[in-house]
């Protein structure tokens, strides 16, 4: 009877470890890392060289002397150089009439080579992927992209696919979102990240100068990711997704149209970059900032800046005395922003308060790669691997942005020390430059001095 009685007294305690067992199992396998990572690097005849560049717009019969100086403005301030890469489409001259091929040709291009390269490092074959999420904004085919890359390596019946179209520069962090959501139901996966941007079907040809800005910063690229919650393998992984908010403005009109895709009086179709850009970057960022700082950030920092602020109010200062600028660095160990172009990498680290040290990887890889849209974070966490900056433990943060208007950000650590070459490897010792000034002043600045009822293009 006394071990009947015990046994009844302890099933409740045993109960309760079987539920705490099971929470904590289930937060065991919730982990979101990167095992691997591939970006894509085009071969060299696809550079677009400073010559080739003028030859490009040369071929646009719709330009003239404004359109040649706005032009010859952006690409000079624009700090990318001369070992960026274009669409094949452009070297073959039809950039005024593109194909849908054109497109698929130039994802098939890169998806064969990247996920590739990726399974065949990771020792992971496509039959073993139970999750794959592309993400390419501004093609849209049928079947969908994420079908092709099923089709190509001949995966499983039952994988999930989810292909993203129209989520714009910050797409990636998207798609990294959608699989730490599956990740929390689901234990023991495999997940293939794809993000990309397509230009070739995208080239501007009109003479609208907020539509062929775009042309100026766009460049070809992409990373494939493969990501894991098995627990066997987290310590062979090389980050780990600590926490990521998503922040959009698509309510408000004024941070919705300025990056949209439309037509221009003549009809021909283009991504408009408007004036108010800059703005809306600035309040999505002070927006996304406000709910992930306290996530990543010590308590003692947090208690630091509002005490700050609250002195501020109280004493209440002239307009014009310095605002309180909360330390990232006391939780952050790196910097990982979005390449959308200079001004955005200046304003990110004016904002901030961040060092040229901090700011050296967006500015090389928007040096070398340009902006290539929603994979342009996985280029400069590349810069730093390559850099061998990245050690075991370190945080890393994350932001990106993007038409909607979007800004995302996450954190993640460094499982391990990392130091390989990657997409880099080739160039990396010659990086940074003495200086990052392109040669297109001194090619073309002659284009300044002329009139505009005298010029005409030399042949």
């Amino acid at each position: 009877m006394d071990h009947f009685f015990m046994i009844l007294y302890s099933l409740p305690l045993l109960s309760l470890l079987y539920i705490i067992y099971k929470i904590i199992d289930q937060r065991r396998h919730q982990g979101c890392y990167i095992l691997d990572y591939q970006c894509f690097k085009p071969g060299d005849d696809r550079k677009l060289s400073t010559e080739f560049s003028g030859e490009i717009i040369k071929r646009n019969k719709n330009l003239g002397l404004n359109e040649y100086k706005f032009l010859l403005k952006a690409i000079v301030s624009s700090g990318i150089g001369e070992q960026t890469y274009g669409p094949r489409m452009v070297f073959a001259g039809r950039e005024e009439n593109p194909t849908h091929e054109d497109g698929i040709f130039e994802m098939d291009e890169f998806l064969h080579d990247c996920i590739g390269k990726l399974l065949s490092r990771s020792k992971v074959s496509a039959s073993e992927i139970d999750v794959v999420v592309v993400n390419v904004s501004m093609l849209a085919s049928i079947p969908s992209l994420a079908s092709r890359i099923v089709n190509h390596y001949k995966m499983r019946e039952d994988v999930k696919t989810y292909n993203l179209t129209g989520m714009g520069c910050s797409a990636s962090l998207i798609s990294i979102n959608v699989v730490q959501n599956i990740f929390k139901s689901y234990k023991d996966m495999y997940a293939l990240v794809v993000t990309s941007e397509s230009l070739s079907p995208n080239w501007y040809s009109g003479n609208d100068k907020s539509m062929i800005l775009a042309n100026c910063l766009f460049r070809s690229g992409g990373c494939a990711m493969l990501l894991s919650n098995k627990v066997e393998l987290r310590k062979k992984a090389m980050f780990k997704l600590k926490c990521l908010v998503r922040t959009h403005h698509g309510a408000r009109d004024e941070s919705y149209g300025c990056c949209i895709q439309k037509e221009d009086e003549q009809g021909r179709v283009g991504f408009h970059l408007d004036k108010v850009l800059p703005k809306a970057a600035t309040r999505s960022f002070v927006d996304n900032l406000k709910e992930i700082a306290p996530k990543i950030l010590p308590v003692r920092e947090i208690l630091r800046f509002a005490l700050v602020s609250t002195l501020r109010k109280t004493l209440q200062r002239a307009k014009g005395g310095a605002r309180p600028v909360i330390n990232l660095k006391s939780g952050v160990d790196h910097f990982c922003l979005h390449t959308g172009g200079k001004a955005v990498i200046d304003g990110i680290g004016q904002n901030l308060n961040l060092t040229e040290y901090d700011l050296e990887p967006a500015r090389m890889t928007l040096h070398r790669f340009g902006n290539t849209s929603a994979s342009s974070l996985w280029y400069v966490l590349g810069y730093m691997e390559a850099k061998k900056r990245l050690k075991k433990g370190d945080k890393v943060f994350m932001i990106s942005f993007g038409a909607g208007f979007k800004c995302n950000s996450c954190l993640w650590e460094v499982v391990r020390d990392l130091g390989d070459g990657n997409v880099w490897e080739d160039c990396i010792g010659s990086y940074p430059p003495e200086t990052l000034i392109n040669p297109f002043l001194e090619k073309y600045g002659w284009i300044q001095s002329e009139d505009i009822s005298t010029f005409k293009l030399p042949e």
